[in-house]
């Protein structure tokens, strides 16, 4: 009455139940590295967040203090476009130069606004400092007393880092420990000179 018998089914049905308990145990270690690569990327998004938040404030601080040093007065802030969210915020900067109203950094000139870019990379530098930094014509757009206060600060930060200023600009090269220079004695033909300052 049970017609035609599969004499094979018990050996097929264990190759299939072993297959089966491989697959459930790759299928298990699958979702055990899942979970433990979200709990890294958990632990690693509270590393940054604690880490970006320490940092913002730190930076902000020294850019509320270096700022009204660089440009002889005024203030200036950074914000955070949106504090909830730490790892997609962007930073907004705000600067009041002496004499006018606080504005957003698009609406200032060109010597303000390097002065709000110097002054935020000394600040950044104050906070984690590099073995050496590269500043190419930053001092270009500035009057002569922002170019002296840029002077005496990057004097002052030259004790935490070596700065490399490439600058057409007197003042900054009489402030500097070393000069290169380029020259054409000969048409066409360019020699590097360098004068060690004492």
């Amino acid at each position: 009455r049970l017609g035609e018998v599969n004499l094979l089914a018990i050996q097929e049905h264990r190759e299939v139940s072993e297959r089966y308990d491989e697959r459930r145990a790759q299928h298990e270690d699958l979702e055990t590295s899942v979970r433990a690569i979200q709990q890294t990327i958990a632990k690693l998004n509270k590393l940054c967040r604690e880490r970006f938040w320490e940092t913002f404030k730190q930076v902000n601080e020294h850019f509320q203090e270096v700022y009204p040093r660089l440009v002889g007065g005024g203030r200036a802030r950074l914000s955070l476009t949106d504090p909830d969210d730490l790892l997609e915020t962007g930073v907004e900067i705000f600067a009041q130069p002496p004499g006018k109203r606080l504005q957003s950094l698009s609406l200032l000139s060109g010597g303000e606004t390097a002065m709000v870019a110097i002054a935020l990379i000394f600040s950044l530098f104050r906070v984690k400092p590099s073995p050496f930094c590269l500043l190419d014509e930053v001092d270009a757009p500035l009057d002569e007393g922002n170019g002296a206060r840029f002077n005496r600060m990057l004097r002052e930060m030259a004790h935490r880092s070596q700065f490399i200023v490439i600058t057409h600009n007197k003042k900054t090269m009489e402030c500097a420990d070393t000069l290169y220079g380029v020259t054409m004695v000969k048409p066409g033909v360019s020699t590097v000179v360098s004068v060690q300052m004492d």
